[in-house]
């Protein structure tokens, strides 16, 4: 047998050898993150965020609109999306065993997995041509579509942690399945279905791929849904590929502005787990 001595030093060993995967593994985000921050935060100015773009050389630059119209692409895609997924989701709770419920999470499965620039295609086919324009609309619709999969399997998975007896008590009491569904069960897991939507806004909120074929971008402040309209990711896609260095820093300042705005809703959604759910 080994001796103390030993074992507590085969235990150190391992313990430096798990902490140093930890920080490997934390060193690429940690590497990328810094970088942003020191390429973009240079860039920041009032006028970055109330500006419109400019022509090359001009003072009083900035990216106010793809701002503004990435808030209301989020907006768009969560009001259509977020209900479209807990709809999905408790159905797929409450009726899991019929063969229509197995249809559902198995398209949710499947639609995950499907590329987001294929996505984007298919709005373009079946929206953006049949409208004869691009469109917030069609870009928010094609976000609300990569959004339904994660919020579906969370609020499925959700609803089935909440013990039986809670569902079964509701019943007994003579209450139909759809009260007992959103008067009981859905309250009780309220902060993780916050904790899914806020994951899948994050998820969404940098994709470029699917607004190249909708949303296709503008350099004016956002008027109608029906128009096409800036956002962050197209913004500095655009602006990256210029061959402009003045254009390229303010490629920087938005990616640095969009990676926090993700990073903060990373950090909210890690508040919200850590408090307790009220159904135990």
């Amino acid at each position: 047998m080994k001796s103390l001595k030993q074992r507590q030093l085969i235990n150190t060993c391992v313990h430096i050898l798990l902490v140093g995967a930890c920080l490997v593994s934390a060193l690429p985000l940690i590497s990328i993150f810094t970088y942003i921050v020191l390429r973009g935060a240079p860039g920041l100015s009032l006028h970055f965020f109330t500006g419109l773009p400019q022509p090359i050389g001009e003072p009083g630059s900035g990216m106010g609109n793809a701002i503004s119209g990435t808030f209301v692409l989020l907006g768009i895609a969560s009001g259509i999306g977020i209900p479209w997924g807990l709809v999905a989701g408790i159905f797929m709770t409450e009726y899991r065993d019929t063969r229509m419920a197995s249809c559902v999470r198995f398209s949710a499965e499947l639609l995950s997995s499907i590329p987001s620039i294929v996505i984007g295609l298919f709005i373009y086919e079946q929206i953006v041509l049949r409208m004869h324009h691009f469109s917030a609309l069609a870009g928010g619709l094609a976000l609300s579509i990569i959004m339904i999969p994660t919020i579906a399997r969370s609020t499925e998975e959700q609803l089935l942690l909440i013990p039986a007896h809670i569902r079964e008590a509701g019943l007994a009491l003579g209450l139909p399945r759809w009260k007992v569904t959103c008067h009981i069960l859905l309250p009780g897991i309220i902060r993780s279905i916050m904790t899914s939507m806020m994951l899948a806004i994050a998820r969404i909120s940098g994709e470029t791929a699917p607004l190249l074929f909708t949303a296709f971008g503008s350099r004016f402040w956002p008027e109608s849904i029906f128009e096409p309209i800036a956002s962050l990711p197209i913004q500095i896609y655009n602006l990256a590929i210029s061959p402009f260095e003045e254009w390229h820093q303010q490629a920087w300042t938005g990616a640095f502005i969009l990676a926090l705005f993700v990073l903060s809703l990373n950090i909210a959604t890690r508040l919200v787990m850590r408090q307790k759910e009220p159904l135990s």
